[in-house]
């Protein structure tokens, strides 16, 4: 029986799609293999904040290196007399500030908070009631930097207290507190003592975001071979079973 008009799968590859195989099937694979590094590391760092978490130790944590996002927790108070309000913050479309007040640890040197959000009264010349509760509190925040947006223009500095402001600097923190750290703690919620509107986003990507993304990589990996295997068959004629063409 004929096989004449018949067509079948033949093996003939473009080697110019291989080379570019070649290129790209490795990089992919070391993007994914480089994610999952990065998961690892970020699960090792993530279990050693967690360690100086529970042992509580802020002058041991600080010995150590802070790193943004990293969370703590600290016993001490609120100084009610260094108050920065940080202008032009707003949520769902209000505006209002970010309070920012120093907090003396129990051990350890000062260091700035922010304490969340908090709407503006209607008029620009009113300044916002700010309640700071007194005595010994246990808080937990997190590692963030100064709060430094860009302002578009220079703004007379203002006195008294509460005081408010464009964009903070450690250098002005200082000339309150000499002492004070040159990060910021935001408060991790709003459960946390004198905590306004604390609705921060995620300061740090987790692991399993690093895996999700070594999962894309390593994807597009094995789609780019099977793709180069499969494009590397033609179908053509075939011949009759007397080798006629």
């Amino acid at each position: 029986m004929s096989e004449r008009g018949r067509s079948r799968w033949r093996w003939q590859p473009d080697w110019r799609l291989w080379v570019f195989a070649a290129v790209l099937f490795p990089l992919l694979l070391g993007l994914g293999i480089w994610q999952v590094q990065r998961a690892g590391e970020k699960e090792a760092m993530l279990a050693q904040w967690d360690q100086q978490l529970k042992e509580g130790d802020w002058r041991e944590v600080l010995d150590s290196g802070l790193t943004t996002g990293q969370p703590v927790q600290v016993n001490g108070h609120y100084d009610p007399r260094a108050v920065w309000l940080l202008d032009n913050r707003t949520r769902d479309g209000r505006s209002g500030y970010e309070v920012l007040t120093l907090f003396h640890p129990l051990a350890g040197p000062p260091v700035l908070v922010n304490r969340g959000w908090l709407p503006g009264p209607r008029r620009r010349s009113q300044l916002p009631a700010v309640d700071t509760p007194p005595g010994r509190l246990l808080i937990r925040a997190r590692v963030a930097d100064y709060p430094t947006p860009p302002v578009l223009a220079d703004t007379p500095a203002e006195s008294g207290w509460p005081r408010r402001v464009q964009a903070l600097q450690p250098d002005a923190v200082r000339e309150w507190a000499p002492q004070a750290i040159e990060q910021v703690l935001r408060l991790e919620n709003p459960a946390q003592p004198g905590a306004f509107r604390a609705d921060w986003a995620p300061d740090l990507m987790g692991s399993q975001t690093h895996y999700g993304y070594a999962l894309q990589w390593f994807s597009l990996a094995a789609a780019l071979a099977i793709l180069t295997i499969v494009a590397s068959f033609r179908r053509g004629k075939a011949q009759d079973e007397h080798g006629n063409g």
